[in-house]
């Protein structure tokens, strides 16, 4: 009897990424239908323990397109869609989808995320820019004023506040009388 290995999924509006978790595997088969067809099978370990994965995948693909690459830890296929759409799970049978499937949230890209194609921070080129000299701080040789580091000023101002707000606390506890009945005397007999 063949065991399941994980398999990890994420998707973009026209690839498919599978990647099955199955170190060292051996004799891998790899079908692609185009309905949506995927089948994988290998062996493993010693023992040579057989995996298969059989699943019907929620739409059409491009078999042509599509590509698959192993490695020793896992094996990776990239499944092209046949139409540039978002699927709304993996499988065609709805439902819960078997334990060994997981989202790889490595690859995952929400889908108003692909739209956007907005370049995140790390991925943009700022060339020769000298951070150091815009006034962001950080940089060497700035004076505060130069920095509109007024640091100094807030704190001072800070401290007084609270000395303030102390001292006013101090007064109104001295000359306070508690109208809180649970915290006046007992003068019942």
């Amino acid at each position: 009897m063949s065991r399941h290995p994980s398999v990890k999924w994420a998707q973009t509006s026209d690839v498919l990424y599978l990647t099955v978790e199955l170190p060292d595997a051996q004799d891998v088969k790899l079908k692609l239908e185009p309905e949506g067809k995927f089948y994988f099978s290998a062996t493993a370990g010693a023992e040579k323990i057989p995996y298969e994965v059989d699943i019907d995948l929620f739409d059409k693909i491009d078999v042509n397109n599509s590509k698959a690459s192993v490695g020793s830890r896992n094996i990776c296929y990239l499944v092209k869609k046949a139409e540039n759409k978002w699927w709304d799970r993996l499988l065609k049978q709805g439902g819960k989808s078997p334990v060994f499937l997981k989202v790889d949230w490595d690859k995952w890209v929400d889908e108003d995320e692909e739209q956007d194609n907005k370049p995140a921070a790390s991925d943009m080129d700022f060339g020769d820019i000298d951070f150091s000299k815009l006034g962001m701080g950080g940089g060497e040789g700035l004076d505060s004023d130069a920095a509109g580091n007024d640091d100094a000023d807030e704190s001072d101002t800070e401290e007084e506040f609270v000395a303030e707000a102390s001292a006013s606390k101090e007064q109104d506890t001295k000359g306070a009388v508690s109208s809180d009945a649970k915290d006046a005397p007992d003068t019942k007999a």
